[in-house]
């Protein structure tokens, strides 16, 4: 760090707003300490090893590794919170805030900063909204001069939010709506959040209260979906409201529609039972608009869609959203320590380079899919999502590269080593834990091996008879997955291009 620079502390990087908050921060010209439960998900951030930037492992929750992690920092960013799933999630969330800001105001933190949600005053809050609200309460009590920024939704390519409105609206011509369609909503653009979370460190230091932030348009979410098809050039959409779809219905409405899986669906849901309009814009005494002006509905859309075909989007929702995947590392070898272990191994010799064959294998997913029994997949999807699952509907951040942390359809992609391994991990709804390795080898004749391996270690009973259900269609499955895997590199290869997955977006 030079000297004379100050230092901000980022938790959630590994989330939607922290992993793009942090190159904002070394643009105005921090240092960045990022705080991270599990560094190794950061390893692909192009920001990673940028000059000014320190990662360290942390858990906001945990008051030993916050007091060191907070040691010769000037602002602490707090962008962390439960998804508002399970019976504890206040109780979490109340007890990491205190543990942050006890951790701040012990080490002389300058400010805190805490991005939280725009609500109504005086009305019965949903527990997701509640939550948020309690902990913008306990930092601001924290003693250390706090800045609590209130937004309600977020319009940028990646966001849950973003994404909820791009498909309701792309995937419903013709809609039976909830009543919250008509609740009065004041977005702000992705953009702009940053630009408030970053003038924010440098408030004087008598400033310690809350700001709403929205942009310059107040619309009911029947506005922005009539607007957001404009903007996507559809026709307009025809929407038909109707007094039964209680938060409850419309979010597993939401998650069966959308890629965003029914337990993040539900606090978003919650939120727009109310009318979530800014009361004040006085965040502009202490930090200005953007020179630019704040982007109106239709340009914040323009933006994210526009990154979205470019093929350049930073960070996704589902980023941090592991959906309850445990962090237990990979049993290395069947006799594994931690109980039993199912094995299901194949190989195969691939007449085609390392090259092609790993091209295969990195596309693999999506839209591009998974070169199996198509409606296999599709069936287990869609009852993983009626479970609360993320099912297939996450996809992939980009169609061609991945990289350690990626949410790929209901894996999350723990280990990539270029033209070599691919490893995920299942955050399915399953009674146990699951991986999926796809390797790349070479034989003592050098050819090409394409070694595929699934794990699965059983939790109780449940755990023991899911594998023995599950097990007649390995061979439909893996088997099949095997086969046209290397089918396809081989095709490239004799076809001298690449994939038909990379030529056509699809797999064939």
């Amino acid at each position: 760090m030079a000297s004379g620079q100050r230092l901000a502390l980022v938790t959630g990087v590994t989330g939607y707003i922290g992993g793009r908050l942090v190159p904002e921060l070394l643009k105005a010209g921090y240092a960045v300490r990022a705080v991270a439960r599990h560094p190794e998900r950061l390893r692909d951030q192009p920001w990673r090893d940028a000059e000014g930037v320190e990662v360290v492992q942390g858990d906001a929750s945990d008051a030993e590794s916050m007091a060191r992690a907070m040691e010769g920092v000037d602002v602490a960013y707090y962008l962390i919170h439960s998804l508002g799933s399970g019976r504890d999630f206040e109780a979490r969330d109340r007890h990491t805030a205190r543990t942050f800001a006890r951790a701040a105001r012990e080490a002389g933190v300058s400010r805190v900063v805490y991005l939280g949600g725009l609500h109504p005053e005086g009305e019965r809050l949903s527990p997701h909204l509640g939550s948020r609200k309690e902990v913008g309460d306990i930092l601001l009590a924290s003693g250390v001069p706090t800045t609590v920024l209130q937004a309600a939704v977020i319009l940028g390519s990646g966001s849950a939010s973003f994404e909820m409105l791009r498909y309701l609206t792309e995937r419903l011509p013709v809609m039976i709506t909830p009543k919250w369609l008509e609740s009065r909503i004041q977005p702000i653009a992705v953009r702009d959040v940053l630009h408030y979370l970053v003038g924010s460190a440098s408030m004087p230091g008598d400033v310690s209260r809350a700001f709403d932030i929205g942009g310059p348009d107040v619309l009911t979410y029947r506005d922005m979906m009539q607007r957001y098809a404009a903007v996507a050039g559809l026709a307009p959409r025809r929407i038909v409201p109707v007094p039964l779809l209680t938060p409850s219905l419309s979010s597993h409405w939401v998650g069966l529609v959308t890629p965003v899986p029914n337990g993040i669906a539900r606090p978003l849901v919650d939120s727009l039972v109310h009318d979530v309009v800014c009361q004040e814009h006085d965040i502009a005494h202490y930090v200005p608009d953007p020179a630019e002006g704040l982007a109106g509905f239709e340009r914040a859309v323009e933006l994210a869609l526009a990154k979205i075909h470019d093929l350049e989007v930073a960070t996704r929702w589902s980023s941090a959203a592991t959906l309850g995947a445990p962090s237990d590392p990979l049993p290395s070898d069947p006799d594994w320590a931690g109980g039993s272990l199912y094995v299901d191994d194949r190989s195969s010799v691939v007449q085609a380079s390392r090259e092609s064959l790993w091209s295969v294998i990195e596309g693999i997913g999506g839209d591009n899919g998974w070169y199996s029994w198509r409606l296999g997949w599709m069936a287990r999807g869609l009852m993983d999502r009626v479970f609360g699952g993320p099912g297939l509907r996450r996809g992939r951040r980009h169609p061609h590269d991945l990289a350690v942390g990626d949410a790929l359809d209901w894996w999350r992609v723990e280990e990539i080593e270029d033209l070599h391994l691919l490893r995920l991990r299942a955050e399915m709804r399953l009674p146990g834990l699951a991986w999926l390795e796809l390797v790349v080898d070479e034989d003592s004749r050098g050819r090409t091996v394409f070694r595929q391996r699934a794990l699965f270690h059983p939790r109780g009973l449940a755990g023991h008879a899911y594998w023995a259900a599950v097990y007649p269609f390995h061979g439909i499955v893996f088997g099949g997955m095997q086969r046209n895997i290397a089918a396809a590199a081989e095709a490239a290869e004799q076809a001298g291009g690449e994939p038909r997955w990379r030529a056509s977006g699809k797999a064939s």
